[in-house]
């Protein structure tokens, strides 16, 4: 060993074990972990908390040594097969229908199967890992994720492992990305530059994106990209990237309002025409009369069908069970009401906050997703990695406990393919969020920050 090397251990050799065994861990949850061994499953993430908390408490000067490692960590789970969410068949469906130069937005899984399925490459094990719920609804994937979908099943050769070394690697080229731009946005902001780490390093965010295939990395990389550009006085480009974020997740469309305050009325006005066109531009190669219908239909069912992981929800379900309210009767009605509630929130903070900096943005964005997720229905874990990056350019680390604490929601899982939650754990999980989120905003008495600056 060279004296350079050995000086190197020396240094860093408690790093270095840290790392080593992470990435053990991250093998053993990638490659010998079913989704209902809970027990396990709590055991290794906690784990991965932990020693990613010490590798950032030892190392965060380091940012060669922890870029380094948070790639390998990924590339421990490239050749896994997702363990926590079967998401990733319903993305190969639709990647296979786009590469024949059919419209996913027209057919549901069950019927085109039923109809004609052999178009699409080993389709009955598809709509099989898909699950029933999938297989008989529309797809209500964006655009542009459609497009990559379509990229990494042509790259992966119509393989199932193939595809998802090609979604992988498109994943983690959007997570350097957002180590790119939420590094350069941390020293814009004065803050120290090591918090991206909490991101880069974070077990959610490597299991989630890295193992288990969720575009939000994606979404995310366009969208520090758009504040980035913000801030350099580049408002054109910036509105354009910010429209390849919102058609690979809608969740952006929900800041729109916010940039009247930032631009001006007039070229927020003009900004906001130019982020829905070029969403637009995205959804021409899918138009039909039938896409806004399908697609409409689809996406209601998060709010007045589907439940999971819910915190208030959950609180409003368990008192109308005290009143002999019917629970699939309740949710329709709270699916009714919850976008207008969030839509009132959105209203608020875009017109009495400032909103003048990408920094105010931040802080806005994360206020409205905190609000939209503690009220929503349906949280799966991968949800609140955009709180883990927004509030890094913030005072909060809530969703620091929260990207911790997710792990609970998996009890659901117990008694796999049964779904039934836990509302003991759910209870802990969100418990610790809320306790840490109150004492935060007393903290830094952050109530005052919805009253406008001038």
């Amino acid at each position: 060993m060279s004296n350079a090397l050995l000086r190197y251990w020396n240094l860093h050799r408690v790093s270095l074990l840290i790392a080593l065994l992470c990435g053990l861990l991250y093998y053993a949850f990638g490659y010998h972990l079913l989704r209902s061994e809970f027990t396990k499953l709590c055991v290794l993430y906690a784990a991965l908390f932990f020693l990613c908390y010490k590798l950032i408490q030892f190392e965060k000067w380091n940012f060669r040594l922890l870029l380094v490692l948070g790639l390998l960590f990924r590339i421990v789970l490239l050749f896994s097969i997702p363990n926590l969410s079967q998401d990733f068949y319903r993305f190969l469906w639709d990647g296979h229908l786009v590469l024949i130069g059919e419209n996913p937005y027209l057919y549901t899984p069950d019927g085109l199967m039923e109809s004609s399925g052999a178009l699409i490459p080993m389709g009955d094990s598809l709509l099989r890992g898909m699950g029933p719920l999938s297989a008989a609804n529309f797809s209500n994937y964006p655009p542009l994720s459609q497009l990559l979908y379509a990229v990494s099943v042509w790259l992966g050769g119509g393989k199932v492992l193939g595809s998802l070394i090609a979604m992988r690697s498109i994943l983690l080229l959007a997570d350097v990305g957002i180590f790119y731009f939420g590094r350069k946005l941390l020293k814009l902001f004065n803050r120290s530059p090591h918090l991206i780490f909490w991101y880069f390093l974070n077990p959610l965010v490597i299991i989630e994106l890295g193992g288990n295939v969720h575009f939000e990395g994606v979404m995310l990389c366009f969208l520090l990209c758009a504040l980035y550009l913000i801030h350099s006085g580049k408002w054109v480009p910036a509105a354009l990237v910010l429209s390849l974020s919102i058609s690979v997740k809608l969740i952006p469309l929900m800041f729109l309002p916010l940039f009247f305050k930032t631009f001006g009325l007039k070229k927020g006005l003009m900004f906001n025409i130019l982020v829905i066109l070029g969403v637009a531009l995205t959804a021409l190669p899918f138009y039909h009369p039938q896409f806004s219908g399908n697609y409409l239909a689809t996406l209601s069912l998060w709010f007045s069908n589907f439940e999971f992981n819910a915190s208030i929800y959950n609180v409003v379900k368990h008192l109308g069970s005290t009143m002999d309210l019917k629970p699939w009767e309740l949710i329709k009605t709270y699916g009714k009401i919850f976008p207008f509630l969030v839509i009132a929130w959105v209203g608020l903070l875009s017109f009495l906050r400032g909103n003048r900096s990408p920094q105010d943005l931040a802080l806005s964005m994360l206020l409205i997703l905190t609000l939209y997720f503690f009220m929503s229905p349906t949280v799966h874990p991968w949800y609140i990695i955009s709180l883990v990056v927004l509030c890094l350019f913030t005072d909060f680390r809530f969703p620091l406990i929260w990207s911790a604490t997710l792990i609970l929601s998996y009890s659901a899982y117990r008694t796999d393919p049964e779904v039934v939650e836990s509302m003991g754990f759910l209870v802990v999980e969100y418990l610790s969020v809320y306790a840490f989120l109150v004492y935060e905003l007393f903290k830094h008495r952050s109530f005052i920050w919805l009253i406008p600056k001038n």
